[in-house]
């Protein structure tokens, strides 16, 4: 059963599914190979498996497992796509197995994952059959980028569902809370002069650099008064800013863009965007803002059925939290409870030379079969 886990992902690590927003080589962007991959071993255990298109060319998995249609259902729903491999110092799709791990991109983040769900509901099928509640597949597009898959899908299909389970690497620990993030632009307007008569020109970068001091002194204490138990305050990162054309121009515009990870709390008081908007107007700052994006936190009470049977399924799974966010909080935006967990560790997630141990894997499948078999 190990040699055909192994070999499982091998074959899911082996096939490029790059985020075609992140791929510099079409021949490795796109998640349909990785789909039809993914449809053809699912028929072949017995599930219905139906491709519901996202965006062109572009299409969630959604695979229904044998058994009654009229129970309570759940589904294991981790995404298709990888980020870039550019920069990666291994060859990334070759599946390399060294030293105790399974090498390339996704092998972690979250290939490896994925492959455990995938086997456990193969190996399970026949107890699908008659269990009491009904475990599906879904394989989303686009977590990578914009959570386009995740979106669909509970836009559609939130009423025939119970409960996610979302695979992320998580070293096997159930991640039901984690918090949101915010993705915000600022703008600062000046006029344009000559260098050498700065007085007759507005320096919008000046103004820009003043408007960032003060949030980082004044709004960040502000923002780190919303805060979780389990995530601690709400951040502020100041992570980019560029404005000016030439040396001898006064710059005539000037833009940053923030990034806010953001607990519960502070989504319940309005969101993080209506703070900083309030935040500029009352200082008061002559610098506009817009949003860019903006994923919810989500937090799915412990007690949760669901939950209490994962943890029953692993001696060391236990609750915990994150700050990073995932296809997973959309799926609870929409209406559907989902929650995080897989096997392998975050830590590997994107790096230049991304792995999951074999031992994490092995112990991925038998942790997700135990879970199926408790339904």
């Amino acid at each position: 059963m190990q040699n055909e886990i192994v070999s499982w992902l091998q074959q899911l690590v082996q096939t490029p599914s790059v985020n075609p927003l992140h791929s510099q080589n079409p021949d490795h962007a796109g998640e349909a190979r990785m789909a039809k991959v993914v449809s053809q071993f699912l028929t072949e255990a017995g599930f219905d498996v139906t491709l519901e298109e996202v965006e062109p060319g572009r299409c969630n998995v959604i695979a229904r497992c044998p058994g009654p249609a009229d129970r309570p259902r759940i589904f294991f729903g981790p995404h298709l796509d990888t980020v870039s491999v550019k920069g990666m110092t291994i060859e990334p799709f070759s599946g390399e197995i060294r030293d105790g791990k399974l090498w390339g991109r996704g092998a972690s983040d979250t290939k490896g994952p994925m492959a455990a769900m995938l086997m456990a509901l193969k190996n399970c099928a026949d107890h699908l059959k008659t269990s009491a509640v009904a475990a599906d597949f879904v394989g989303f597009v686009s977590e990578e980028t914009d959570q386009a898959g995740a979106k669909h899908f509970a836009k559609n299909h939130a009423d025939e569902y119970n409960f996610a389970v979302v695979g992320e690497p998580t070293s096997l620990q159930v991640v039901n809370v984690t918090k949101g993030c915010l993705w915000a632009q600022l703008d600062a307007t000046g006029v344009a002069t000559h260098a050498s008569q700065p007085h007759l020109g507005e320096n919008a970068v000046l103004k820009l650099c003043s408007a960032l001091t003060a949030l980082q002194a004044q709004f960040a204490p502000q923002l780190a008064e919303f805060t979780h138990p389990v995530l601690g305050a709400t951040s502020l990162n100041i992570a980019t800013m560029q404005g000016g054309t030439l040396p001898n121009i006064v710059p005539a515009a000037a833009s940053a863009r923030l990034d806010i990870r953001f607990t519960p709390s502070l989504h319940d008081a309005g969101g993080p965007f209506a703070l900083l908007e309030k935040f500029l107007h009352d200082y008061p700052l002559d610098i506009s803002a817009k949003s860019l994006t903006c994923n919810p936190p989500m937090e799915v009470a412990a007690d949760h059925p669901m939950i209490t049977k994962l943890c029953a399924a692993g001696p060391a799974t236990s609750c915990t939290g994150a700050p990073w966010f995932s296809d997973a909080a959309h799926l609870n935006a929409g209406g559907i409870p989902a929650i995080c967990i897989g096997p392998g560790s975050i830590d590997q997630a994107h790096t230049c030379d991304e792995f999951i141990q074999l031992d994490d894997l092995e112990d991925g499948l038998t942790f997700f079969e135990k879970f199926i078999r408790s339904l």
